[in-house]
């Protein structure tokens, strides 16, 4: 072998060492290893489940009308069930409107917006990637959910204890609008309502593709989207 030759297959090993060294280390910061995950989000623990409503209100006096989202409300994605990645954002907005009459109430509207360019994880190599891959979330910095039908509500929904109902809407993320039914649980108090909830979905349902690095390794396909909202009554 020449000495030009000798030279360039040196230089050329020691680039490729170099190249899959730096893709080694990017595999385990951004995919191996994640920190202890926290759980995922619920309605938050109360007191005394009819603290928050007068003994002269009835249910349905303590939770018509229209709510907004108040501090305290977060929204995030996670992929994987075990050693989660784990991403989360408490700039969360939108209402909640709740109709009836008699004994029969049902919430009208309701529509959430998320600001998915904020997101934070334990990870900020993982956080700017997201800006660029699979959520892209530069290119689209919001996602939303807007209810398509009416929630019934049980008559006694207002007690303070939880309860459990399905939300039908439409979904947009990633640019993507989708009709999807999201399980939720729920909690409605004179005071305060709280929503947590969460639904999963493949990646490509939403014209997203898993985010890798040097095409070696990705993450799972699924991602799971989650929020537990808190909501307040709106000003007259």
């Amino acid at each position: 072998m020449s000495l030009h030759n000798r030279r360039m297959f040196i230089g050329g090993a020691i680039g490729g060492v170099l190249l899959l060294g730096a893709i080694g280390v990017a595999i385990v910061y951004f995919f191996a290893f994640p920190s202890s995950a926290p759980g995922k989000l619920s309605l938050a623990s109360t007191s005394s489940p009819t603290a928050s409503t007068s003994a002269s209100a009835s249910p349905a006096t303590a939770s018509a009308g229209s709510w907004t989202v108040t501090s305290g409300s977060q929204a995030g994605y996670r992929v994987r069930e075990t050693l989660a990645f784990v991403g989360r954002t408490s700039s969360v907005h939108g209402t909640v409107t709740i109709n009836g009459s008699g004994t029969s109430y049902s919430v009208s509207a309701a529509s959430l917006t998320v600001d998915v360019n904020t997101l934070t994880s334990d990870r900020s190599m993982r956080d700017q990637r997201i800006h660029s891959m699979g959520l892209q979330s530069d290119r689209y910095p919001t996602a939303a959910f807007t209810l398509g039908s009416p929630i019934a509500l049980p008559a006694d929904a207002a007690n303070g204890q939880a309860f459990t109902a399905s939300a039908t809407g439409q979904l947009t993320i990633h640019g993507v609008t989708k009709t999807v039914t999201i399980p939720i649980q729920a909690r409605l108090t004179g005071a305060q309502i709280q929503l947590a909830g969460s639904i999963t979905f493949p990646f490509s349902e939403f014209g997203m593709t898993p985010p890798s690095i040097g095409g070696f390794v990705s993450v799972q396909d699924n991602a799971t989207v989650e929020f537990a909202v808190n909501l307040g009554r709106q000003a007259a």
